[in-house]
């Protein structure tokens, strides 16, 4: 037998067995009252003939003989109206049975144990619930006929079978059972069907877990279609698979990405160097050129590590700031002039317009340099010969609000929410690392400002960074 266990467990001892044991005391108390009503019922039958009865009847008999006294009560008994219900017996002042409606002889050893508690009674009445010497389970109930002197007269016994009021009783007591046992069955089958169905897909997912943390990022758990909290719980795991599934495979591309990004540099300065190495000093102008390719990959390389390294604290969330007052447009300034020469050795146009004032913020200088600069990077990378790239900054109150746009391939627009994602690229025909907008959306965060991109694919990306500055008076424009 497959061993109970977890929340079947927990379900069956915790709310069956206490379920059950409602049921059963139910199914027993209804069972004792109505017991104990059946009983009840004949006890009140049986009294109320010996209340009515005996006292009015054999008032008249009180001191007479003993041959009056047997008349009397065979007159009594043959007049008894109900010896179909119950058999009464007539009893002498010495305690021997003289007549029965029965028509039997009565059997001198019979037990009489309610006639002798009737004797002991106040109320001069006993009542005896046994068996007979033949087996029959009966009820009796005996009234004392009083005399004078305090002395008994006699007595009548009136006796009722329980025989048909037990089978009724059995057969109600069996009806109790049989319907708390199709209840209890009903209530086990609902419950357990529930349990299942909750317990088999949490099954189910536990297993396709492990099959994900082995590495089978296909595995997917299959949902109900019952559209509960159950099945919701499938399909949400199933979209964490997707997205795991997805970022294991940008990671792979980042990876594969990254090794060919560090392998252009390292190429070009190893090769460069070979040749200065067999040159010598035979050569002083291409070593020279030679030299300027070494240190232009080498601040490649550097600028690509110390983007990784940023990655990486930004994953574990130890990215930290050194804030101070800074010139925001001026570090705005030093990235479009680095970038302005690139630029027009690409083909490209460089519009750049931003207000001419110092504008104060506090933030991180090299931080704040490294966004404008991937930014723009971006912008020179998806564009094509002859392109445009238009820099433009306005202030807003206490917000610097500057827009990179250029005239390159665009973004597709299902694309445009996950370019800020890590590992990645709208665009895999281009070089990159496909960090970049995601280190640069975390710094702007840091700031406590905001990235936010608009593009049309194969128009241009507008990319619009607002951060917080301190206020500023503009100059006014004088008009002519």
């Amino acid at each position: 037998m497959k061993r109970i266990s977890g929340i079947s467990k927990r379900w069956f001892f915790g709310t069956f067995c206490v379920i059950a044991g409602i049921i059963l005391i139910f199914a027993f108390s209804s069972v004792f009252l109505i017991l104990s009503h059946y009983y009840n019922y004949v006890e009140m039958t049986l009294d109320s003939r010996a209340s009515d009865l005996v006292n009015s009847y054999f008032s008249q008999y009180i001191g007479s003989n003993e041959d009056t006294f047997v008349s009397g009560a065979i007159n009594f008994v043959e007049d008894f109206s109900d010896k179909e219900l119950m058999e009464v017996w007539i009893i002498d002042k010495n305690g021997k049975p003289i007549v029965s409606s029965s028509g039997f002889d009565i059997d001198s050893e019979s037990v009489m144990p309610d006639y002798e508690l009737a004797k002991m009674s106040e109320t001069d009445k006993g009542k005896w619930t046994g068996r007979l010497s033949s087996g029959e389970k009966v009820m009796a109930i005996t009234a004392m006929i009083p005399s004078v002197k305090g002395e008994y007269a006699g007595a009548v016994r009136y006796i009722s079978s329980l025989q048909d009021v037990d089978r009724t009783l059995a057969f109600i007591t069996l009806l109790v059972f049989l319907i708390a046992a199709v209840v209890l069955l009903l209530v086990f089958a609902s419950g357990r069907f529930f349990i299942r169905s909750i317990v088999r897909p949490v099954l189910q997912v536990n297993e396709t877990a492990n099959k994900i943390a082995k590495g089978d990022l296909t595995a997917r758990v299959n949902t109900g279609g019952m559209h509960d909290e159950i099945d919701q719980l499938c399909v949400t795991f199933n979209n964490m698979a997707d997205e795991l599934s997805q970022t294991e495979s940008l990671k792979n591309d980042f990876i594969s990405t990254i090794s060919h990004e560090l392998r252009t540099p390292l190429t070009a300065i190893k090769g460069w160097g070979e040749t200065i190495v067999q040159l010598g000093d035979s050569d002083p102008e291409t070593t020279q050129k030679g030299m300027s390719v070494i240190i232009s990959e080498s601040q490649r390389l550097s600028d690509m590590v110390e983007e990784l390294l940023d990655f990486s604290r930004m994953q574990n969330g130890k990215m930290q700031l050194n804030k101070s007052k800074i010139d925001v447009l001026a570090e705005l300034d030093d990235a479009v002039f680095t970038f302005k020469d690139r630029a027009v050795r690409e083909g490209i146009e460089v519009i750049y317009n931003v207000p001419h004032l110092p504008l104060p913020m506090l933030g991180d200088a090299p931080k704040i340099r490294q966004v404008f600069v991937n930014l723009l990077d971006n912008a020179i990378k998806y564009n094509e010969h002859g392109g445009k790239i238009i820099v433009l900054a306005e202030i807003r109150d206490s917000e610097l609000v500057i827009f990179f746009t250029d005239t390159g391939c665009g973004i597709a627009p299902e694309n445009i929410p996950r370019v800020t994602a890590k590992f990645f690229r709208a665009n895999m025909s281009v070089h990159g690392t496909g960090i970049g907008l995601a280190v640069a959306d975390e710094i702007v965060k840091l700031h406590d400002g905001k990235l936010e991109i608009n593009s049309v694919l194969g128009e241009g990306t507008t990319v619009t960074v607002t951060l917080p500055v301190e206020p500023v008076e503009l100059p006014e424009v004088a008009l002519e």
